[in-house]
């Protein structure tokens, strides 16, 4: 059985469970500032052990994100990522005021977009939209 926990993630989960997926390595400094820095961080526990997160950045209002949405790969295919799809997303509607609209954004990892498209997300570009964009400072 899976628990979501809301905001119980720690620094050394977090940093453990990008290093699962081989993403770019923050600094400890980094990745603190970016979990207090967070809207909510969920954890998806199994017998005690972390085997998911996600965390949602944005203001609030008028555009969220979801970051940093992983399970381990040793646990995927399992309905995890479902879950915790589930439990963000109704979080930030949560935050919607009535009778307006919020933007819900994320960045698809490479062959992952079928995933989110199953919650509603639409891959860009399209005919209204332009391409998202990105660029790294360093």
């Amino acid at each position: 059985m899976i628990e979501i926990k809301e905001n119980v993630l720690d620094l050394q989960t977090y940093l453990d469970i990008r290093a699962s997926v081989n993403w770019k390595k923050l600094s400890e400094t980094q990745a603190e500032k970016a979990l207090q820095n967070s809207l909510l961080t969920i954890s998806a526990i199994r017998n005690g052990k972390t085997v998911g997160m996600g965390r949602v950045v944005g203001d609030g209002a008028v555009i969220c994100y979801i970051q940093d949405f992983i399970v381990r790969p040793d646990c995927q295919g399992e309905g995890i990522g479902q879950q915790m799809m589930e439990h963000l997303i109704a979080y930030i509607d949560e935050l919607r005021e009535e009778n307006t609209e919020i933007m819900l954004c994320l960045m698809s990892a490479k062959g992952r977009e079928t995933f989110y498209e199953r919650f509603g997300f639409l891959g860009r570009p399209t005919e209204e939209l332009g391409p998202g964009m990105i660029q790294y400072l360093k």
